[in-house]
């Protein structure tokens, strides 16, 4: 199994955003919740409308934890529009044809052509939470904060997780000259 990469380039996430909103909504959805809340796929494909508020509420389906998110403004407006004709009770990712809850598998084919479209190598569900990783710490540099949203219990294993440490070190071997 490849390691994905987080997107790194805020003109590339917006030009995405943009390819997902005119193409499907829900998919737009998924991807702009996933890169905004850091939640694992999984956590995202169990989200019910009843789960949304000016929060997000959410038992981490991996560790088991309570984790509150806070929306932003935009993820709000964005998110409100798309419930507006959903039931209380409803997945908020549904499969196109039934009411049945989106599959991990079709979520990761989502992503794969999004991929292939914007030809980026190495993306897949998990780019999303990196994503958010990765741009959190570039605009914060607060590793401690992010380290507690993505239940990390080390600063090295953030870093690495969020392609940090491999950033650093293509700096210092791109400068390095004997």
């Amino acid at each position: 199994m490849k390691t994905v990469q987080a997107i790194r380039n805020k003109v590339l996430i917006d030009r995405i955003k943009s390819y997902l909103k005119g193409k499907n909504t829900r998919d737009y959805i998924l991807f702009l919740l996933g890169i905004n809340t850091g939640l694992r796929i999984s956590d995202l494909l169990n989200l019910k409308v009843s789960d949304i508020k000016n929060i997000i509420y959410v038992r981490e389906k991996k560790t088991g934890k309570e984790n509150f998110i806070l929306l932003n403004k935009t993820v709000k407006r964005e998110l409100n529009k798309y419930i507006i004709t959903k039931k209380y009770d409803d997945f908020l990712f549904t499969a196109r044809y039934t009411n049945k809850k989106l599959s991990r598998i079709r979520a990761y084919k989502i992503l794969k052509e999004v991929g292939k479209v914007f030809n980026i190598s190495h993306f897949g569900c998990h780019s999303l939470r990196k994503t958010f990783g990765y741009n959190f710490y570039k605009k914060y540099k607060d590793i401690a904060a992010l380290m507690d949203i993505l239940n990390h219990s080390q600063e090295i294993v953030t870093m690495r997780y969020i392609g940090i440490t491999q950033e650093i070190k293509d700096n210092y071997m791109k400068n390095f000259s004997l």
